[in-house]
């Protein structure tokens, strides 16, 4: 027969409450220097398709 591991509810609820908040640190990107940023890179601003020097 299978044996369960004794937890309370409350352990239960943290751990998935958790869950969600583990995958906000897998994803993150390295932010690069100004020096390594192209002034004619395009890039996208809510949806919009711009050059990087028509930010500046």
């Amino acid at each position: 027969m299978t044996h369960f591991i004794k937890m309370s509810r409350r352990t239960i609820l943290q751990a998935l409450i958790t869950l969600p908040a583990l995958s906000l640190f897998r994803h993150q990107v390295a932010v690069p220097s100004p020096d390594e940023i192209a002034r004619d890179e395009i890039i996208e601003v809510n949806g919009w398709i711009l050059k990087r020097s028509d930010l500046a």
